[in-house]
C-alpha cells in the first residue's frame, strides 16, 4: 500500500523470505531461470510460500522493491523500453490508466482468472493487467475515545463534517499519499464532480489535520493506534484501512478480545492493486508462470496476514482475524480508472489549493 496497512511490521517481524531484495540488474538474457519482480516496498510473502514456487517450477524470484506505489510505477514506465524486471506487482487502480496508457504491459492471460471476480477485472478485454487483492481505505476511529465522550463514531462521509466530530479527524496529504488521494476519490465519488470542492471546504472549517503520509497520520497523530498512544497522538479519527483493526489484534503484546479501533463503514474507497507482463521483459515464460502464481490459491491464502489485503480469487480462505475484526466494506465507493485518469491531476491540484493553502 505505498503505506499499506501495517506492512512495515511484518516486515520487521521477518515474514518475508525472498531469494534477493532491494536493487539489482534484473533478469539478464542468460539467466532464463531468474523472474525479476519489481514492486512496492510493501510487497511481502511467506518465506515457504515462495519456495514452493520455486521447487515447482524452477524459477527463482529476485525482488526489486521501488519505493512506494507512485514512485514504483513511474520508474516502471520511464525504463520501460529497457525494464528493470520481468514482472510488475501493484499498479492500482488510482493509476492503473497512466500505466496502460504508457504501454508498459504486454498482454497475458492468467491460468486462473476464470475464478476471479468480474468486478475486479478492470482490463479484461485485453489482459494487460491481472487483478490481484483488493483492500478498502476507510475512516477507523478510536473505539476508547468515543466511549469516554459517549459521542457515536461517525459512519458516512457527511458525518465527518457534522460539529460533534470537529478537530478529530486526521487524513493524509492527497497529493503525497496513497490513503490520501484514494480518500480524496472517495469524497468525489460520494459528492460528485462539482459537490467534493464543497465538501471539503466543510471538512476544512471542521478541522480536518494533514499530515503527509499514512504513517505519520496513523503512528503519531492516531489516538486508537497503539504507537499512535505511545507518540501522544490526540486525533480519534484517522484515515486508513479497513484492514487496519485486525492488524492491532494481532501485533499487539497481550492480543485483546475486541479490536480497539472501528471502521465507520460508509466511508470507504476500494483499491484494487494490478501485477502485469511488463512489455519487453527479458524472461516473459518465467514472468507468465509468476503471474499464475499470483493468482494460486496458496499465494491468495498466504497474501492477507503479509500485506493487509484481501483475495481477489473466489474460495480463497481469509484469516479469522480478518472475518471477525476487519471485514471488507459491503459498499465501498468505486470509480473508474479512465475517469480516475482524466481527473485525477486536475483534483488534486484544486485540493491543494482548497485544504493547504
Amino acid at each position: 500500500m505505498h503505506n499499506k496497512t501495517l506492512v512495515a511490521v511484518a516486515v520487521g517481524l521477518g515474514l518475508v523470505g525472498l531469494s534477493a531484495c532491494g536493487s539489482g540488474s534484473g533478469t539478464s538474457a542468460a539467466d532464463s531461470k531468474t523472474v525479476t519482480l519489481v514492486s512496492h516496498d510493501s510487497w511481502a510473502v511467506s518465506k515457504n510460500v515462495l519456495q514452493d514456487f520455486e521447487k515447482k517450477t524452477g524459477y527463482k524470484v529476485h525482488v526489486l522493491k521501488d519505493g512506494d506505489a507512485g514512485q514504483a510505477v513511474n520508474k516502471a514506465i520511464l525504463t520501460k523500453d529497457n525494464p528493470q524486471g520481468d514482472v510488475f506487482f501493484g499498479v492500482d487502480n488510482t493509476l492503473l490508466s497512466r500505466a496502460l496508457d504508457n504501454g508498459l504491459f504486454q498482454p497475458y492471460r492468467a491460468k486462473a482468472l476464470d475464478q476471479v471476480g468480474s468486478a475486479y477485472q478492470l482490463d479484461k478485454d485485453k489482459h494487460r493487467v491481472t487483478p490481484v487483492d483488493y483492500g478498502d481505505i476507510c475512516v477507523n476511529y478510536d473505539k476508547a475515545y468515543f466511549s469516554k465522550h459517549k459521542l457515536a463514531p461517525p459512519q458516512s462521509f457527511a458525518d465527518l463534517a457534522e460539529p460533534q466530530y470537529k478537530n478529530l479527524l486526521v487524513t493524509e496529504n492527497a497529493a503525497t499519499s496513497s490513503p490520501g488521494l484514494g480518500f480524496l476519490l472517495g469524497s468525489a465519488a460520494q459528492f460528485g464532480d462539482q459537490g467534493w470542492p464543497d465538501y471539503w471546504k466543510k471538512l476544512k472549517a471542521n478541522g480536518v489535520k494533514v499530515v503527509d503520509g499514512w504513517e505519520q497520520a496513523y503512528y503519531q497523530e492516531f489516538s486508537g493506534s497503539s504507537e499512535g498512544r505511545k507518540a501522544g497522538g490526540d486525533r480519534p479519527l484517522v484515515v486508513s484501512y479497513a484492514s487496519s483493526p485486525p492488524a492491532e489484534v494481532i501485533y499487539a503484546k497481550k492480543r485483546p478480545g475486541t479490536a480497539p479501533t472501528g471502521v465507520a463503514s460508509g466511508t470507504c474507497f476500494r483499491q484494487i492493486e494490478f501485477a502485469g507482463l511488463l512489455s519487453n521483459a527479458k524472461n516473459p515464460k518465467g514472468a507468465k508462470a509468476f503471474i499464475d502464481f499470483l493468482v494460486s490459491k496458496e499465494f491468495q491464502e498466504d497474501m492477507p496476514l503479509n500485506m493487509y489485503v484481501y483475495p481477489v480469487l473466489e474460495g480463497a480462505k481469509v484469516p479469522a482475524e480478518f472475518t471477525e475484526y476487519g471485514p471488507a466494506a459491503r459498499h465501498p465507493e468505486t470509480m473508474a480508472p479512465e475517469k480516475i485518469a482524466a481527473n485525477r491531476d486536475q483534483w488534486v491540484r484544486s485540493w491543494t489549493s482548497l485544504v493547504l493553502k
